[in-house]
């Protein structure tokens, strides 16, 4: 793992869990919204936070929550954290989570 990475690494890390504490503080809780992971784009210029929602029925309201909020979590990481470019967020449901809690449902029959 070169240095970049490293820092690319934890500056994803540190983006999920700003972003996580906004979406704790700020959602109706009328549905669970965990951010499983952030993937930065660009040399850091866009940022996709990946989600899972349960219930399933609940991701649309999710993501549109999510784009209403974008303003709110960039501001929280321009304070939070020390770096140039602050990342335009954009918000996805994460499907390799979704495949995998498919695939667990399977195994448990």
């Amino acid at each position: 793992m070169t240095i970049q990475s490293g820092r690319t690494e934890k500056i994803q890390d540190q983006i999920r869990e700003i972003a996580a504490r906004v979406v704790e503080r700020e959602s109706n809780k009328t549905a669970l919204i965990t951010i499983t992971r952030v993937e930065l784009f660009e040399r850091g210029r866009k940022a996709m936070l990946y989600i899972s929602v349960l219930p399933e029925t609940g991701e649309d309201s999710a993501i549109n929550f999510l784009k209403r909020k974008r303003a709110e979590i960039r501001d929280e990481v321009k304070q939070r954290l020390n770096i140039r470019t602050i990342p335009f967020l954009d918000a996805a449901i994460d499907t390799g989570e979704k495949a995998r809690r498919a695939i667990d449902e399977l195994l448990k029959e």
